[in-house]
């Protein structure tokens, strides 16, 4: 049973999702603390509203002769249709001598607060019959004796008001959501603009137009280390089809030419009637090219094995001296026929697999004596530093200009036709495939008529 990947994730609608929620909630923060305020701060009027009238019943009560002083509030607020303050009077023993018509069935004496001690005590909500009211009560003295008064404000109205404003801020907030969406979209999609941009121009690169490049110059700060990136990415790829395109030529130059010779000794030893040792002259030929061709794809193999190794090479800690003497004693007798000397300086231990070390350093003595004029010496120089082991092999030979050093570790690169034409150029570019194989580096110093020396490097 084959399960579907997961649809790839939008970065515009995460943008235009986390914008409006960061603007719902600053907007819900806000409206609410707004809501609070004013809610509160009608409260706080209701509240002084009710005390100012409670002060004004018990001054009158006091100083106009007691329960006729009030009677005219109590009569006015049952005349009302809807009266914003009911009034009960109680006398000393708690019996009612005076009301708001109504009064009794909504508000009952004994749901009143107890008298407060505080001057200013805060009401008590109550709610009847769908209204609500806040209670309150105070103490009144005539004639000698305490009263009590007992005050309702019918704050329905300032609920209703409440209700609709609560409303109205949802309204807004509803709207200024949808307004957030609407500004996020078009704002997303010009701040993701410059990724269609790069989209287009990265679209319009190939195999054949690999010096494309997406101008980082241009883009917002953000997006520049990724356009930066992907142009040094480009350079990387146009440098590796460049050389690949030139690794293919040469190759087919290299294997062309042993090929053609040996097709047109063949068909010339064919044009007529040969002796033997004519014929065996033109199998050695055959056998000759056949054995440069050999060599040519063993090194090829090897190059290309290197460049494909993942796993690193099994290194053994062997005497760096011993080895290069072995390798100098091998092609003492090449150096004698060409009358140049060998000569070994150094010593120390060198972690690297010996098989490996031997081929690179005699890669660098066989190239060494091919360009080392008679009466010429050749130098490998061992140096044991703190945290790596380098092997030079200097030569006094004619030489590589300074235009062809950059590139003479290429695979199939000769510097110039009389360097190297015996070879097919693959020396140098094993030799680094093998140091690059330990982790090291190569190097190369060469000046025109004064030698060349090559460095290699490996790491402890």
């Amino acid at each position: 049973m084959s399960t579907s990947s997961p649809e790839p994730r939008s970065i515009a609608s995460q943008l235009i999702l986390l914008f409006t929620l960061a603007a719902a909630l600053l907007l819900a923060c806000g409206l609410g603390v707004f809501y609070w305020v004013v809610v509160r701060h009608a409260f706080a009027e209701d509240n002084a509203v009710l005390a100012d009238k409670v002060d004004a019943l018990q001054t009158s009560f006091e100083q106009r002769g007691g329960l006729e002083a009030v009677a005219a509030e109590i009569n006015t607020a049952g005349s009302r249709k809807r009266a914003p303050f009911l009034v009960r009077v109680l006398d000393p023993t708690g019996a009612t001598i005076g009301q708001t018509t109504g009064m009794e069935t909504l508000l009952p004496a004994n749901i009143f607060p107890p008298v407060a001690s505080r001057e200013i005590p805060v009401p008590t909500e109550h709610r009847v019959a769908g209204k609500s009211f806040a209670l309150t009560t105070r103490r009144a003295v005539a004639d000698g004796q305490q009263f009590t008064i007992q005050v309702a404000q019918d704050r329905s109205s300032d609920e209703q008001v409440e209700r609709r404003f609560g409303i109205l801020v949802l309204l807004v907030l509803s709207g200024s959501i949808l307004a957030s969406v609407l500004i996020a979209i078009p704002v997303t999609r010009r701040g993701l603009r410059p990724l269609e941009e790069m989209k287009l121009s990265l679209e319009r690169i190939g195999p054949t137009h690999l010096n494309e490049r997406v101008a980082s110059a241009n883009w917002p700060r953000e997006l520049q280390p990724m356009a930066i990136a992907f142009d040094e990415m480009l350079k990387r790829l146009d440098d590796s089809f460049t050389r690949l395109s030139q690794f293919s030529a040469d190759l087919a130059h290299e294997l062309r030419t042993p090929i053609a010779n040996m097709l047109g000794e063949a068909q010339v030893a064919l044009s007529r009637d040969r002796s033997s040792a004519e014929y065996r002259e033109t199998i050695e030929s055959a056998i000759g090219e056949c054995e440069r061709l050999s060599g040519i794809v063993d090194n090829l193999l090897f190059v290309a094995r290197a460049d494909a190794a993942r796993e690193p090479v099994e290194r053994k800690r062997f005497d760096a001296r011993a080895a290069v003497e072995k390798i100098a004693a091998f092609y003492q007798t090449i150096a004698e026929d060409h009358h140049v000397a060998i000569s070994c300086s150094g010593e120390g231990q060198i972690s690297a697999d010996p098989a490996l070390f031997e081929r690179a350093v005699g890669n660098l003595v066989d190239n060494a004596l091919r360009f080392t004029p008679e009466n010429g010496s050749i130098e490998i120089a061992l140096a044991d530093g703190p945290t790596d082991f380098e092997v030079a092999v200097s030569d006094n030979g004619s030489g590589i200009a300074p235009e062809h050093l950059p590139r003479v570790f290429d695979r199939f690169y000769r510097a110039e036709p009389s360097r190297g034409s015996d070879g097919a150029g693959l020396g140098l570019a094993l030799v680094k495939s093998i140091v690059d194989l330990h982790g090291g580096t190569a190097r190369i110093q060469s000046e025109i008529d004064r030698g060349t020396t090559v460095s290699l490097t490996f790491p402890k």
